[in-house]
């Protein structure tokens, strides 16, 4: 699918707090309660095999969902001997929301408009304004403020787009600021809200941690 008029116009959602996805991007997931392995199935049999991951607005998947979510193609798929699912989402483009579809699933399916989303179909998108060594300088207080260890090196080699999504993916945010984080219009804007969560983070230690 390389055009949004090829995606379907009702998708299965799965609204799950905290979890992001973005284009271009790969989420793991460990599928166990059984609405969510019956949309698993019936994706599986589907040519597009999507799922659109997205926030609800409150605690519980019955709640209202924010406007934006992100499809994702489920690209790798296995079984555990005690029937739970492990699947991988790779992200394909946003979309907004529309009203929601009765059925007979035991999930929720919306009706979806890709419009405005295109860009998300793109190889990839830069960021010239991005200043690295000042970023990891940032981040490197921010995980020893928090105790957390992560390969450096592999960090450091990542181009712009996979370390800004994949950050933005993996920090301990407030669903607010994941949605916050998916809804930016570009990667540069996305860096920018990234720096301004973790800046605020800091700032709940210590006020004197700032990004120079």
């Amino acid at each position: 699918m390389t055009n949004s008029s090829d995606f379907p116009d009702i998708i299965p959602v799965f609204p799950l707090p905290g979890a992001l996805l973005l284009p271009r991007s790969r989420l793991p997931l460990h599928i166990f309660e059984p609405r969510y392995l019956a949309m698993i199935e019936d994706v599986l049999k589907t040519p597009h095999r999507l799922i659109g991951m997205i926030q609800p607005r409150g605690k519980k998947a019955s709640d209202r969902m924010q406007a934006i979510g992100c499809a994702g193609r489920v690209t790798q798929f296995s079984e555990t001997e005690d029937g739970r699912y492990m699947v991988t989402l790779s992200g394909v483009s946003r979309y907004r929301i529309g009203a929601e579809v009765d059925g007979f699933t035991p999930y929720r399916r919306f009706e979806t408009s890709w419009t405005g989303f295109e860009g998300d179909l793109a190889k990839s998108e830069k960021d010239p304004g991005f200043k690295r060594q000042t970023f990891f300088k940032l981040l490197k207080r921010y995980f020893e403020n928090r105790g957390l260890s992560t390969d450096w090196e592999t960090l450091k080699d990542a181009d712009d787009e996979l370390l800004i999504n994949s950050l933005s993916m993996l920090l301990e945010f407030e669903s607010e600021d994941k949605q916050a984080l998916l809804e930016a219009p570009s990667l540069m804007t996305r860096r920018e809200t990234l720096i301004t969560l973790i800046e605020y983070s800091m700032r709940g230690g210590n006020s004197d941690e700032m990004l120079q």
